[in-house]
């Protein structure tokens, strides 16, 4: 065995150790856990929507947790203005000047909780933030710590005190994974169990910030072949034809998503499963109606480009 063959396997362990901790906390969330940890690896903010009380902000809590990253919870309001997500410039009268006192979202691990109760003035505070990793204050760049990772949590849009998230900040969601009612078996496991924010804070750090960087790194030299992009691009030309389709920044985060699984299941190399697998979490939120303003959420329709396109 070649000592990069050793190499990834170790990193690989690393991950699943990772997944295995988080579940032991969050009962019957498997496959979210292992989305969410997808997102990481290929450096993705995660939306994750659902009806409150499903364990939202908890399983946000358990990764950073485990991930050892410096988090800040942001609880969005309808009355938040961006300065209280940002920061502000505040003057200084023994040094005769202003200076910047950072906002909420200068941390490794922000949980923008309920982002849709906020007006979509102060949801916008977040785009350049997720795009750049930066933020622009009265003419000066301040740097986000690295990784920066967005996780916000959104209450389903017929709850009263919502606000639409608009299509550019929806885009900049790697994914958006629903969250659904756990089944009884789980139920009770949780019920018999201990108080989910009593484990929470009992956790420790798996990993360091050194060991994800090399995690994340690991997902750039996943292999993929050219029958791979031919596919992924029928899966982007299939989502236009359907719907107002993916956008170019898509179909990459498609990509970045696919190796992160293929390195989960243990694979140097992505194969069409990887994108299946994937596809519903990246596309379900990017889907809009022709001939229509209005975003949807919409599973099935993103089940439905994945089935009606065929692996070359």
């Amino acid at each position: 065995m070649s000592e990069a063959t050793k190499k990834l396997e170790n990193l690989q362990a690393h991950t699943q150790n990772i997944l295995n901790k988080a579940n032991e906390v969050i009962i019957g969330k498997e496959e979210e856990i292992r989305l969410c940890m997808i997102s990481i690896l290929a450096k993705g903010h995660v939306l994750l929507e659902g009806a409150p009380g499903l364990g939202k902000t908890s399983l946000i809590k358990t990764l950073a947790k485990l991930l050892g990253l410096k988090n800040n919870r942001i609880q969005f309001t309808n009355d938040m203005l961006p300065a209280d997500i940002l920061g502000s410039n505040i003057y200084n009268k023994s040094l005769a000047k202003f200076e910047f006192h950072p906002g909420p979202i200068f941390a490794h691990f922000v949980l923008a909780d309920e982002i849709n109760r906020a007006t979509p003035k102060t949801q916008s505070a977040c785009l350049q933030a997720m795009e750049e990793h930066r933020v622009n204050m009265d003419g000066f760049m301040h740097e986000l710590p690295l990784p920066f990772f967005l996780f916000a949590t959104q209450n389903p849009s017929d709850n009263v005190g919502t606000f639409p998230l608009p299509e550019s900040q929806l885009d900049r969601f790697l994914m958006r994974i629903e969250m659904k009612t756990p089944s009884r078996e789980a139920e009770k496991k949780i019920l018999k169990g201990e108080d989910r924010n009593l484990m929470i804070e009992k956790l420790n750090p798996l990993i360091s910030s050194d060991e994800l960087k090399n995690l994340q790194d690991s997902i750039e030299r996943i292999h993929v072949s050219d029958m791979i992009l031919d596919y992924l691009l029928d899966l982007v030309s299939q989502s236009r034809t359907l719907a107002e389709g993916l956008s170019p920044r898509a179909s990459q985060d498609f990509l970045k998503a696919a190796k992160a699984n293929a390195f989960i299941d243990g694979r140097d190399f992505v194969i069409p499963e990887d994108l299946q697998r994937v596809g519903v979490a990246v596309m379900n939120h990017r889907l809009g109606k022709k001939n229509s303003s209005d975003l949807i959420g919409d599973q099935d329709l993103a089940l439905q480009i994945i089935e009606s396109t065929t692996v070359a």
